[in-house]
């Protein structure tokens, strides 16, 4: 990934060592570059050194070369020049985290005046596992009917637990006609049946009346489509 300078001129890496040369000679360090393939190497009486890789955009890499650096030292940065607008902002977040992650720090270049801005330092990561997320995954796996979906799909073509639910208060409705939701919970082992008809997400269901629904012309005409999918939830 490159970068431009305010002119519009190509940016290199070599336009990042002068202030990120200048900020850790203020910190104490003495400072070179180009050191047995590091980028920059600090060094300041009683602390490990410090190393800077330094690209001119986050790339594998950049990331590559800092983690083989961490055979050296833990205080390992990378270092980029600081760009605008909202993608480099949800690259710099995401980054951020892969930067905590992997124990690296991160340090930020602004060009048209040689700011140097270190926003993360190295430290030691600790995964939190996320329970709500974690809780929600388990119930998704155990819901789900078999394994309908090969891993790496289209996101909007996987067939979730929910859309399996759904299939089969679908496919009761146009069995049996309008229902009662009750009926349907049961007949169809759909203990939220009331929920995902109420709902619509997949536009399958008309409500009738209170508490009475049928299938929709859409939901009949895709019903056709997936036929199998729905004899298959049958059997199981």
């Amino acid at each position: 990934m490159t970068a431009e300078g305010q002119t519009g001129e190509r940016v290199k890496e070599t336009d990042l060592y002068g202030p990120i040369k200048a900020y850790l000679e203020g910190q104490g360090y003495e400072v070179k570059g180009e050191v047995a393939s590091a980028d920059v190497v600090g060094c300041r009486d009683g602390d490990p050194p410090v190393i800077v890789e330094m690209k001119t955009g986050f790339s594998l890499t950049l990331f590559h070369q800092a983690v083989d650096r961490l055979g050296l030292t833990d205080a390992v940065y990378v270092a980029v020049p600081r760009g605008t607008g909202r993608g480099f902002q949800k690259s710099l977040k995401s980054n951020r985290g892969l930067c905590r992650r992997l124990g690296l720090g991160l340090i930020l270049v602004r060009l048209k005046d040689g700011l140097v801005e270190v926003v993360e330092d190295p430290r030691p990561y600790t995964p939190r596992v996320a329970k709500r997320r974690k809780g929600r995954l388990l119930a998704e796996f155990s819901l789900r009917v078999g394994d309908p979906n090969t891993g790496g799909m289209n996101r909007g073509k996987v067939m979730t637990a929910y859309r399996q639910d759904a299939l089969r208060c679908l496919a009761h409705l146009i069995a049996e006609g309008p229902c009662k939701a009750s009926v349907v919970a049961e007949a169809a082992n759909v203990d939220r049946a009331r929920a995902i008809m109420a709902d619509n997400h997949y536009g399958w269901f008309e409500r009738v009346e209170r508490g009475v629904y049928a299938a929709s012309p859409r939901g009949t005409r895709e019903a056709e489509d997936l036929r199998e999918v729905i004899a298959s939830l049958r059997k199981r």
